[in-house]
């Protein structure tokens, strides 16, 4: 087993260890944590296409010491001309997952790094774009190379994605002989993007607003116009990123920060708070047995009945007389403890969301700290790729429901239901944890594990991220809605499971199905702690 990583100065944790490398090499230049995700989440939109891209969305949790956590909402809304009768007249009762048609809302990653380099500046950040950028022009100029999972993910979907627009020219090798098909690349092999090693230029030259209000932004909106998507130049004129009050829930020995709607964050945070009151009512006592696997999926049921039913853009909310925090409240939280059994598992399932991200984690020697999540929803995101920018464009918009009752209906400048969601926490005895995953219903859940093992059970931080997880419901790439365990398990524990009534479903060893956790802990001595995800292609970086 990996073990946890230490060190004095500063820590990155990423799921490509290129990007981790970008991030490293920023904080040696004497970057805070904000510049060092910002290099990192440029790097790994090149390296790591099948996760993530600048065509995506992107959510914050920024600490400092002795200030309050700052969250930052860079979700991309609704195109202006994206509406229930859009759809309706082109002959559909729901949104496509992929092509034209799903690239229905504005990508808000970058205006996410524009906001946090705001923040940056506040605390003294000097560091240039272009320096920031640099490395992802680098590799996307001159290659990055293709990972095993790229690979995988790029076979099992390719039947959905070939006749996708831009997409084979961007991720497929040409066609070596007249009648064959582009190929999948080989592992290993420099993949280069020279469009989109000229939008990245471009931006360090004009500055990343150029995505949304200059020449990038033109380029963008002309050809999802060409592809007929409604999304036009006013939806990236009119668009900005948010700084946010997170929510915030206490358990025992901590306070937990996460992000606000449109995203799950609040599922992520009634999870732990439940299991909390169980694991103390009924003396769990210990990680991975079957009480506590029982308690953290019976919790997640509670969770997802809220988070299907209520969550959404934070405008719909208000207008149904509904606040996150009151999900949060004691006595909310009490309800949903009542409401478990810990001899039955409850009837699943309810409806699931698939996804794919990337979850990283940067500090800095000052003691600020980032969780930073990226995605482009499915793989590949609508699989969209704008030949005139490189630039690969999010599905986030086909979560969206055509039924006009729904509390998800698509309307114009709507916010989308997202699962992204960077978590945070605060401990009583003055540690610092950012922590993170990815993987649509398996973030919370993941997030759930890694924080309860180190923070409740006493295990290590590498441990906790390397222990084998499990999953409730559908997730990347998972068509099943079993409840899913990695094979490390005790089998009596799992048996034990089954006879309560889970769907128990057993899995290979260290599955992609878990998605790729994260974590960085800053300790009271101001020493760092840092573990990667073994199911990744990633490594902690630290200085």
């Amino acid at each position: 087993m990996r073990q946890t990583l230490t060190s004095p100065r500063g820590m990155v944790t990423a799921p490509h260890h290129l990007a981790a490398g970008s991030a490293c090499a920023v904080l040696r230049e004497g970057g805070n944590a904000i510049e060092a995700m910002v290099a990192a989440a440029a790097t790994i939109a090149v390296v790591y296409p099948h996760m993530n891209a600048i065509g995506g969305d992107g959510f914050w949790l920024i600490s400092e010491p002795g200030q309050a956590p700052v969250a930052i909402d860079a979700c991309g809304r609704a195109a202006g001309a994206a509406t229930i009768d859009f759809y309706a007249g082109q002959g559909l009762k729901a949104i496509a997952g992929r092509g034209p048609l799903a690239a229905n809302t504005v990508a808000g990653a970058i205006s996410g790094w524009q906001e946090a380099l705001l923040h940056s500046t506040r605390m003294g950040g000097k560091l240039p774009t272009s320096r920031l950028l640099q490395d992802a022009i680098w590799y996307a100029r001159e290659g990055a190379p293709v990972t095993q999972s790229q690979v995988n993910f790029t076979t099992k979907f390719l039947p959905e994605l070939a006749n996708v627009p831009g997409f084979a020219g961007q991720f497929l090798d040409p066609a070596k002989e007249a009648g064959h098909s582009p190929a999948v690349p080989q592992v290993d092999t420099l993949r280069r993007y020279p469009a989109l090693a000229a939008t990245f230029q471009t931006l360090a030259d004009k500055g990343l607003d150029d995505f949304y209000r200059g020449s990038v932004a033109s380029a963008i909106a002309a050809e999802h116009e060409r592809l007929g998507g409604p999304l036009r130049l006013a939806d990236l004129h009119a668009h900005r990123a948010s700084s946010v009050q997170p929510l915030s829930v206490k358990v025992s020995g901590a306070t937990l920060f996460n992000m606000t709607p449109p995203t799950q964050g609040i599922a992520s945070l009634m999870i732990l708070a439940i299991f909390d009151r169980l694991r103390l009512r009924h003396g769990i006592r210990e990680a991975d047995g079957a009480p506590y696997l029982h308690a953290l999926v019976e919790a997640t049921k509670q969770a997802f009945k809220v988070r299907n039913r209520y969550v959404a853009d934070p405008a719909t909310m208000t207008a149904r007389g509904l606040t996150p925090e009151q999900f949060l409240s004691d006595s909310f939280i009490d309800q949903c403890v009542e409401a478990v059994d810990m001899q039955k598992a409850l009837p699943w399932p309810e409806r699931s969301i698939p996804g794919d991200t990337i979850w990283m984690g940067t500090a800095d020697s000052a003691g600020r700290m980032v969780s930073y999540i990226q995605s482009v929803y499915w793989e590949f995101g609508s699989g969209v790729v704008l030949a005139d920018t490189g630039v690969a464009w999010q599905n986030r918009g086909s979560s969206f429901s055509l039924d006009s009752a729904s509390h998800l209906a698509l309307a114009p400048h709507k916010k989308p239901f997202h699962t992204l969601n960077p978590a945070h926490a605060r401990f009583d005895d003055g540690r610092h944890m950012v922590y993170g995953n990815m993987g649509g219903d398996g973030q919370p859940q993941s997030q759930s594990a890694v924080f309860s093992r180190y923070a409740f059970y006493g295990q290590t931080l590498q441990q906790a991220v390397s222990a084998p997880r499990w999953l409730l419901g559908k997730t990347w790439g998972q068509e099943t809605t079993t409840l899913k365990f990695e094979n490390r398990f005790d089998p009596q524990a799992l048996q034990t499971l089954a006879a309560a009534g889970h769907d128990v479903e057993v899995l290979t060893d260290y599955s992609d199905t878990m998605g790729h956790a994260g974590a960085i802990v800053r300790q009271g001595n101001g020493l760092y702690l840092g573990a990667a995800d073994p199911r990744s292609d990633g490594v902690v970086a630290a200085y």
